[in-house]
């Protein structure tokens, strides 16, 4: 990407480092409409950015985080000096969302993307009882537990690993499909399967047993069934620094102590 004419748009979360940064930075390098620009730079957190990559997937411009949040992964360090330059430098890491489609015990249907996991949670003090299939064939009749979620490679490193799931590097074309506090099968933790799978997750109690399921921001509750798979077109690009990318810091979590 030149940046001897880089359109630059900046947005910002509503934190005062993030805003204190957008006044820094428009002053320095203008800012150009989202809707008419070359990339998008967004300052503030990892949610933040994640709201942008939902809010630009259909316009298919890059997006470079520089963060002003607290852990930052999928962002950039803060500097605002060169940074045309560094947008041009920066490398190009694409992110390919899950797609969910959720739904309630009323028969409501509800479709949403993930760029990091969709995940099923207990909403009641019991346990949940779930049946899991994977492209038509039922791999577990009854998996008692808090719930489970499905990861991507970008998402791994996130809540999935938290709860013990696999780190997947980029361009595997692998997804992690994980439990959360598994009672039986107890020594059940989770696969690894195909990003072309059909992931398909049954509430078997739904009455006695109510769940709820998220697509990063969007939330569903009273969930009979959950069905996810990746996005067969939609994606997005981010830009990182020069040996910053994230597929070397997906990497670099694996041997974090």
């Amino acid at each position: 990407m030149s940046n001897s004419r880089t359109r630059i748009a900046f947005v910002s979360s509503d934190s005062d480092a993030a805003n204190g940064a957008l006044q820094k930075l428009t002053s320095r390098y203008g800012n150009a409409p989202v809707d008419n620009c070359d990339v998008i730079v967004a300052l503030g957190g990892d949610g933040f950015v994640l709201h942008c990559l939902h809010d630009c997937i259909d316009t298919h411009t890059p997006i470079y985080g520089m963060n002003r949040g607290t852990v930052g992964f999928l962002m950039n360090t803060y500097d605002a000096d060169d940074l045309p330059a560094k947008i041009a430098d920066a490398e190009e890491e694409t992110l390919h969302p899950l797609s969910m489609t959720a739904v309630s015990t009323s028969g409501e249907v509800t479709h949403a993307l993930a760029f990091n996991e969709v995940s099923l949670l207990r909403s009641s003090r019991q346990s949940a009882n779930l049946n899991i299939i994977v492209d038509g064939k039922t791999h577990l009749e009854n998996l008692i537990c808090d719930g489970v979620l499905v990861a991507t490679p970008a998402g791994s490193t996130a809540y999935n690993l938290s709860v013990h799931g696999p780190v997947i590097p980029l361009g595997s074309d692998l997804v992690a499909l994980t439990s959360i506090s598994a009672f039986r099968p107890r020594r059940w933790r989770g696969a690894l399967l195909p990003s072309s799978a059909e992931i398909r997750i049954e509430n078997i109690n739904p009455a006695k047993r109510p769940i709820s399921g998220s697509a990063d921001h969007t939330e569903v509750h009273d969930v009979a069934s959950i069905t996810v798979s990746q996005h067969p077109t939609k994606s997005v690009v981010m830009l990182f620094d020069q040996g910053h990318s994230l597929n070397e810091r997906i990497l670099r979590e694996q041997f974090e102590i």
